[in-house]
């Protein structure tokens, strides 16, 4: 069941929500987070029944595992390893088994000679999100960080379905306590005009927005993967592909993140924002402080600090880098394309930290490319989107031949443009559309400000000078209600066609 899907927004949606207000005027508070719980996993369900005894066994061994890893905790310093070591290998098992045994053994097939036979294992949906949220939980537990939830408490925190599928990754100490506050229950004329306005903007970014973009970028990856097409694909119409598919991606997952802040507040909770201007960052240590936060401050807590992070000199400071962030690629999917992704921002990422040190020991400071005057903001800028978007080409390829044949285009290497047009009518600009809208994009993610500013954080953003005083501010009134009903029955209009978030691949 997919957020764009009439069948979410004309039926779950709906009845999910009349119903959990409705439990939640009666005296038990336990009600209506079971309901919200069963509907949860109904919508889980929806794609592949038998996969939900799977998430209900994930969810019940690492509840057991969390419980016992919180007593242990409270004892002699290190009882609790052994049980953590294998809380953390039984979901490693399980979302290696699913998403990365068919690539292991297709190359070790390879090098071997071997064709072990198996072609495909069907991926349960979400497997990496909930995954990782568990994993954090488990380690947490171990610490002494977590407190001892309920089993309807942790089930609901893993299976909440605005969260389920794609992220964001959340965190139980975000999450869990919200469910326990009264306050949470009471129905907000305010909070519901928010959570619509949040589910609107997500709902255009993908159907109005990332599903157009979709319709220039994808022939021409298609093209670079068959080689015959490859040798011929111009550099106009290669970086045409390349920059629609790095918009393309962004409001398609952006748009997935706002819905989910949407509905989470349509019951009552608040998520985490995921994204934060990202196509605004000034170097890649920015970006990544901007771009899927949740998944971001996962591999730093959780992976490069338990690998030393930055406290065993610089040498193994950057090799941790680089190795947190191939894991990171690794994450996105079981294919060396992604490998090549992450190794990529791990390299970016290490350029870009020994630059700030150099700066640092020159006396300029320890800023980026971006610090100073207007003129290197935009420079940082631009050559930040560079390398994000050179990145990209790897991440969205088939294959590494098609992403070399992408990056080959995209030099000149077969010329620049194969028909030129001389722009003399609206006629002409009309044969640019795709370069016009793909400029235009570009230039509201790297001007405008984002949907939480202008939404959630309108007022809090506009008396500290972050939205521009020309832009009109989202207030609770009726004129704004109605511009988001337009808005939102125009994009119902757009719905001819379902497709799915780039993330529910991963």
């Amino acid at each position: 069941m997919l957020f764009n899907s009439w069948v979410f927004i004309g039926a779950f949606l709906p009845v999910t929500l009349v119903v959990y207000r409705l439990l939640a005027l009666q005296p038990n508070p336990r009600i209506p987070l079971l309901w919200l719980t069963l509907a949860s996993l109904f919508f889980y369900g929806w794609w592949n029944p038998s996969h939900v005894l799977l998430l209900l066994a994930s969810v019940l061994f690492n509840h057991a595992a969390g419980a016992r890893l919180g007593v242990l905790s409270r004892g002699p310093a290190g009882s609790m390893r052994p049980l953590l070591a294998l809380g953390v290998t039984v979901n490693l098992l399980l979302i290696g088994y699913y998403k990365y045994s068919v690539f292991l053994l297709d190359n070790v097939g390879a090098l071997a000679g071997i064709d072990f036979g198996i072609r495909a294992v069907v991926l349960p949906l979400g497997i990496s999100f909930f995954t990782f949220q568990q994993i954090a939980y488990l380690v947490d537990a171990a610490e002494g960080e977590s407190t001892d939830y309920g089993l309807v408490d942790y089930c609901l925190f893993v299976t909440f379905f605005p969260q389920l599928i794609a992220g964001p990754i959340v965190h139980h100490k975000d999450l869990m306590p919200q469910f326990s506050r009264p306050e949470n229950l009471r129905f907000s004329h305010e909070g519901f005009a928010l959570g619509l306005a949040f589910f609107t903007v997500g709902l255009w970014k993908k159907v109005v927005l990332a599903d157009q973009l979709a319709t220039y970028a994808t022939p021409v990856f298609d093209a670079a993967s068959i080689r015959a097409s490859a040798e011929v694909l111009t550099a106009a119409e290669a970086w045409t592909g390349a920059l629609a598919y790095s918009l393309q991606l962004y409001f398609d997952f952006s748009g997935y993140s706002d819905m989910a802040v949407g509905l989470g507040l349509l019951f009552g909770v608040r998520l985490p924002f995921n994204f934060n201007s990202p196509y605004q960052a000034t170097d890649i240590i920015d970006f990544w402080r901007r771009w899927h936060i949740t998944l971001s401050e996962f591999l730093r807590d959780y992976l490069y600090i338990r690998l030393g992070g930055n406290r065993h000199g610089k040498a193994r400071r950057y090799l941790n880098l680089f190795l947190t962030m191939v894991l990171g690629g690794l994450w996105h999917g079981a294919g060396w394309t992604f490998i090549v992704w992450g190794a990529l921002h791990g390299v970016y990422l290490i350029v870009n930290h020994g630059w700030r040190a150099l700066r640092s020991r020159l006396g300029l400071g320890n800023g980026g490319l971006g610090s100073g005057s207007l003129g290197g903001i935009w420079f940082g800028r631009g050559l930040t989107f560079l390398c994000v978007t050179i990145a990209w080409v790897f991440f969205r390829a088939t294959s590494l031949e098609g992403a070399f044949a992408m990056l080959h285009a995209m030099t000149g290497a077969n010329g620049w443009t194969a028909d030129p047009v001389e722009l003399g009518s609206v006629a002409d600009l009309f044969a640019y559309r795709h370069e016009i809208l793909i400029a235009s994009l570009l230039a509201v993610c790297m001007l405008a400000p984002n949907s939480q500013a202008w939404l959630f954080g309108a007022a809090e953003a506009g008396r500290k000078g972050l939205l521009p005083p020309w832009l009109p501010r989202w207030r609770f009134t009726p004129l704004w209600a109605g511009v988001a009903a337009c808005c939102f029955l125009f994009t119902l209009t757009r719905l001819t066609s379902v497709s799915e978030f780039i993330y529910f691949n991963f």
